[in-house]
């Protein structure tokens, strides 16, 4: 009996990292399977596109220690093929005792929109880090911007149609709230871009114009600056139709803070003189 029980403690041993590394396996594979952007697409097809056209060398998978508020998994990447391992970042998913999947930290946040607002996170911060090798090209195409839809249209196309190109900066951030008791700013996507405008219309929207739009968690995207508020109302070709009385008091505010001459020279005299 005293062989007996020693074999099956051994074997009970023995067979225990095999169980933990099948366990390890099914929740990696649940994390692929079942989480989704909001779009619909999965962390690995995600993963793919973005490394066609950011800083971006998939390393793997893992699964970390169970806490009482749920199981972590854990994907690693680097920037650069031959980065050493303290040189990695990971993105987390936390699967909780509920069934929910949170994915984290916040400058993967993006992801959740979908492969293109994440490819364009992660290159604006190559612009910023200075790295070589940036895709300006992918930053700068209307296309991938489409994600942002407004009550006219997806944003990408209206800018098109408007014939605006995207300089820079141009930011894509997800923006958690510092504390529960924040009622302001916070727990929110935003996109923010300068834009130039081959169209009639003021100077301070059509030549280095301010586009920002939020999205808060559960909700549509809300225009937050002045040009965004035009974008998501008036279709193109009629952004600059309609006057705006708050447009009105803040420029004209802003002329009598700087003297009316040097305000005229930056093409901020009147929100309606359609001028080039």
């Amino acid at each position: 009996m005293m062989s007996l029980a020693r074999t099956m403690v051994a074997l009970s041993l023995a067979l225990s990292p095999v169980s933990a590394n099948a366990d390890e396996a099914a929740t990696i594979a649940r994390v692929k399977s079942t989480w989704r952007a909001q779009n619909g697409e999965t962390a690995e097809e995600i993963f793919g596109k973005v490394a066609k056209v950011a800083h971006f060398f998939p390393r793997g998978w893992e699964v970390g220690q169970k806490t009482d508020s749920g199981e972590p998994v854990f994907f690693s990447w680097a920037k650069n093929r031959n980065d050493k391992t303290d040189d990695e970042y990971t993105i987390a998913w936390e699967v909780t005792p509920d069934g929910a999947i949170k994915v984290g930290p916040p400058y993967a946040k993006p992801m959740e929109l979908g492969w293109q607002a994440f490819a364009l996170s992660l290159i604006a911060s190559e612009v910023t880090d200075g790295e070589k090798g940036v895709k300006l090209r992918f930053l700068h195409d209307p296309a991938n911007f489409n994600f942002v839809r407004t009550a006219q249209g997806k944003l990408g196309d209206l800018l098109r149609r408007g014939h605006c190109t995207i300089g820079d900066p141009v930011g894509v951030d997800y923006l958690p709230k510092v504390d529960e008791k924040q009622t302001a700013k916070g727990d929110l996507w935003r996109v923010e871009m300068s834009v130039n405008c081959d169209i009639p219309g003021p100077r301070y929207f059509t030549r280095d114009g301010i586009i920002i739009f939020e999205k808060p968690e559960g909700r549509d995207w809300e225009p937050q600056s002045f040009f965004a508020k035009r974008i998501a109302t008036y279709a193109p070709g009629s952004w600059f139709d309609h006057p705006d009385s708050a447009e009105q008091e803040i420029f004209e505010a802003a002329r009598k803070a700087q003297g009316g001459a040097g305000m005229q020279t930056q093409g901020l005299q009147s929100p309606f003189l359609k001028n080039r």
